[in-house]
């Protein structure tokens, strides 16, 4: 139950994330044409990858959710982190052209001249308005599920809020100073703000696919219910592994040799039910050793 309910909240953050990078895409199309600003025209084009991005996020999101079956015994959660490395490149990517124009107006090896400073303040202002909205809806949907997508989705368009106030900024020095080489200051640290939000997510999700064990305090707190579980008299060999959104726990519980098999069937299953219902991203393995004999 609670992963569908997990599942139908990540479908919700992929779909408003599209919905949104649409909508700022379209507005941000109509300022470029207007404006002629880099800093419009760069948080357009990280808009435009958003979109592409979203997309793709939203669909290694519905495939993540398909059930285990005879090819994929544990899942198909690893597309996530597919999906999240594939966004760091592009942020990447999209980083690194946006410092080459802004660099190169800076050098004056690009014209730069801006217009309709005004429209462009407005449709930059309504961009803020839904990149909060939609920030917020991913974090609290991430901070739910553990989607490594929703997550990384909501760090691009955090970064996003940034730079387009700072294209506000360059549009109002421009407007009322005729400063129009802060637009291009504007979108060199903007691309910079990229540049460093690719590195984060795509090391996040490296580290998944290199299967790196979960978080250290998710690791001790899992310890702490095994260590004071009744009947288990001590354990071993606790591993854990990340696949997107969902934590892979092996644990080696010790159990009292003499008693029944049903006895120590329950205390290794209650074991797993309590880690799941505290951590509901977790899937557990409980192996059930004789104590003194492991």
């Amino acid at each position: 139950m609670a992963g569908q309910k997990n599942t139908r909240l990540n479908i919700s953050a992929g779909l408003a994330s599209v919905a949104v990078a649409a909508t700022l895409v379209a507005l941000k199309l109509w300022a470029l044409g207007l404006t002629s600003s880099l800093s419009v025209a760069a948080s357009l084009a990280d808009n435009a990858l958003d979109l592409m991005m979203s997309l793709g996020g939203l669909l290694a999101i519905l495939y993540a959710a398909r059930p285990a079956d005879e090819d994929h015994a544990f899942g198909h959660t690893s597309v996530e982190d597919l999906a999240a490395l594939a966004q760091s490149v592009f942020i990447a990517v999209s980083g690194t052209v946006i410092a080459w124009a802004a660099t190169a107006r800076l050098l004056g090896l690009m014209e730069s001249r801006i217009a309709a400073q005004g429209q462009g303040i407005a449709v930059m202002g309504l961009s803020v308005l839904l990149t909060l909205m939609l920030v917020l809806w991913q974090r609290r949907v991430a901070r739910r599920t553990g989607s490594r997508v929703v997550a990384a989705d909501s760090l691009h368009y955090l970064s996003d809020l940034l730079p387009t106030l700072g294209a506000i900024g360059a549009l109002w020095a421009s407007q009322r100073f005729g400063l129009a080489h802060v637009d291009s200051v504007v979108a060199l640290a903007s691309a910079a703000i990229l540049l460093v939000g690719s590195m984060r997510i795509g090391k996040g999700a490296w580290d998944a696919l290199m299967d790196r064990t979960a978080d250290p305090d998710l690791v001790e707190a899992i310890a702490a219910i095994a260590r004071d579980w009744p009947g288990v008299r001590g354990f071993h060999d606790l591993k854990t592994r990340m696949a997107g959104s969902r934590v892979f726990v092996h644990i080696h519980i010790e159990l009292d040799g003499d008693q029944s098999l049903r006895d120590a069937h329950a205390i290794g299953a209650g074991l797993r039910r309590k880690i799941i219902l505290t951590y509901p991203q977790c899937e557990v393995i409980v192996h059930k050793d004789v104590a003194g004999e492991s």
